[in-house]
């Protein structure tokens, strides 16, 4: 088994389709996917949200999991978030979801629908972590601590969502977080997003691989069996203080 891990693409529709393209994956007018050597593909989740085109995000990913059933997804904090906004719970549009719902406002009520029934059913069928053995891997969105792996509750749920969070929050609102991937010792590779970095950021077998697409910087994946690193640079414009450094 190949596959290419892809991070958080935040509604970047267009670098992901480069991205696939320079993976060596064809995508026909009917968006079949496929690659000469069969690889699959798997996304970290947070797949909508501040990007310009998280429609056209929903409706591929929709199309190559459930319909065609070659790749693969895992959701993140923003599609847990659009999922609980389908289900009409009161949360508030705001930090990204405000543009999803921008987008969605100018499309008629029955491509609306449409959108809310793949979204709900993706987010209904998704694994809370992806455990891919045969490449001895882990997707996982914010991560997922080693004792944790081979749990499904609460606060497994809490954790690959948001990441190892204190309870505290910075001055400008977001989490503080716990460096994780230093602790980690496991045979298994740790593939996650969540926290936009610059490069790449590998820690012990763990790999951060959200390069933060929608802040201006790229689209990453992770290559396996073959721990290789590609991107494509991001069409959007630059925001230095959205990049995190440990």
């Amino acid at each position: 088994m190949k596959v290419d891990i892809i991070g958080d693409i935040h509604g970047c529709y267009q670098e992901l389709l480069s991205l696939l393209n320079r993976l060596g994956y064809h995508i026909d007018e009917h968006q079949n996917l496929s690659h000469p050597e069969n690889r699959r593909v798997a996304f970290v989740g947070d797949l909508t949200d501040r990007g310009p085109d998280s429609i056209h995000v929903i409706r591929f990913v929709y199309e190559i999991v459930r319909n065609q059933q070659v790749s693969y997804y895992v959701p993140g904090n923003h599609c847990n978030k659009l999922y609980r906004y389908f289900l009409g719970n009161n949360v508030k549009q705001q930090h990204g979801l405000e543009t999803t719902v921008a987008e969605l406002q100018q499309l008629s009520k029955q491509e609306q629908k449409e959108i809310q029934k793949k979204m709900i059913e993706l987010y209904e069928n998704a694994p809370l972590y992806l455990d891919l053995p045969e490449i001895d891997a882990i997707v996982a969105h914010a991560g997922i601590r080693e004792d944790l792996i081979g749990r499904k509750d609460k606060k497994v749920k809490t954790f690959v969502l948001y990441g190892d969070i204190t309870g505290e929050t910075l001055p400008d609102g977001r989490p503080v977080r716990r460096d994780w991937a230093q602790h980690y010792h496991g045979d298994k590779w740790i593939v996650y997003g969540h926290t936009p970095v610059l490069e790449a950021r590998f820690v012990n077998k763990t790999v951060n691989i959200d390069t933060g697409c929608v802040f201006g910087n790229k689209l990453t994946a992770f290559r396996l069996p073959e721990e290789k690193i590609i991107s494509v640079p991001s069409k959007q414009p630059f925001v230095e203080e959205k990049f995190h450094s440990y």
